[in-house]
C-alpha cells in the first residue's frame, strides 16, 4: 500500500514542470520596472497636474496595485506558453 503513495504531490510536480516559479520572478520583475517607470515618469518628470488630485504617495499605492496586477497577468501568461511548450513536447 505505501508503493502506490507517490513521494510528492501532483500538483507540485505540475508547478515544477510548467515552471511557475522561474515565471513569477520574471513576470513580476517585469512589472516591478514597468511600475517603476510609469511613477517617475507620472510623478517626477510630470510632477503636479493642476486641477488634478493625487500626491507621490497616492501614486505610490497605485503603483503597487499596478505591480501586483501586472506581476500575476505575465506570470499566468508566461505558465501558459509554458504549458503549451509542455503539451507539444508529450506530443
Amino acid at each position: 500500500m505505501q508503493d502506490e503513495i507517490p513521494e510528492r504531490p501532483a500538483t507540485a510536480n505540475l508547478i515544477e514542470a510548467l515552471n511557475v516559479r522561474r515565471n513569477a520572478m520574471i513576470g513580476f520583475a517585469i512589472s516591478f520596472v514597468f511600475t517603476v517607470l510609469v511613477y517617475v515618469y507620472r510623478v517626477v518628470l510630470i510632477g503636479e497636474v493642476p486641477g488634478q488630485a493625487g500626491t507621490p504617495v497616492a501614486f505610490l499605492a497605485l503603483g503597487f496595485v499596478l505591480a501586483l496586477t501586472l506581476g500575476a497577468l505575465f506570470t499566468t501568461l508566461l505558465t501558459l506558453v509554458s504549458a503549451r511548450q509542455l503539451a507539444r513536447d508529450l506530443d
